[in-house]
């Protein structure tokens, strides 16, 4: 099993309206195998061993289904897209003295610890999983390249991958990186 390198927070994107999803509840609410979608990534940050970790919060009141361990951050301009959360992620990986941050998605339920600990652990200023060739979040954002990210437009780390490969690397996991958008996809992976 690999070791997670110090300083490395795993953060939990879940500021988002949903709004392709027509259940009776959010997204990350819905019940899924038994528990809230969310729970089921929570479980796996947790078990992947991370330094602290931080759920981005914004749309939708998780307090519910959150845990004593996790650290809240709240973004309030979430509605400006997925740059706006990552960014406040970022403030607050850099007021706590994080070295990187492995962003991933509140709604990937299948995304085992393993992918979560094994981005974590790798070396490298960028790294991403890849499930069977497909690059999929968890992926690990050195400080280095914080500045870099966009910080509007609904964007994460994509745009910055593509604009420098030379600084991404590809870890290959196992698991299902499918994501709950609509209750189809609810329905599909349940």
């Amino acid at each position: 099993m690999a070791d997670l390198r110090p300083g490395v927070a795993g953060v939990i994107l879940a500021a988002g309206g949903g709004t392709r999803f027509d259940g009776p509840t959010h997204k990350l609410l819905a019940p899924f195998r038994g528990r809230a979608v969310i729970d089921w990534v929570f479980d796996a940050v947790e078990t992947a061993g991370f330094n602290q970790t931080y759920v981005v919060t914004g749309a939708v009141d998780l307090g519910a289904v959150l845990r004593p361990t996790h650290t809240i951050v709240e973004a309030p301009d979430w509605v400006d897209g997925q740059s706006r959360t990552i960014q406040a992620a970022i403030r607050q990986a850099d007021r706590d003295g994080h070295d990187a941050i492995v962003v991933g998605l509140g709604d990937q339920p299948l995304v085992p610890a393993s992918a979560w600990r094994s981005v974590g652990a790798a070396a490298g200023t960028i790294v991403i999983a890849s499930f069977d060739g497909d690059r999929r979040p968890p992926v690990k954002l050195h400080r280095t390249v914080w500045d870099l990210l966009p910080s509007s437009g609904d964007f994460g780390a994509r745009s910055l991958m593509r604009q420098r490969p030379e600084l991404v690397s590809e870890i290959p996991c196992t698991g299902n990186p499918a994501d709950i958008d609509t209750t189809e996809d609810l329905i599909k992976w349940s």
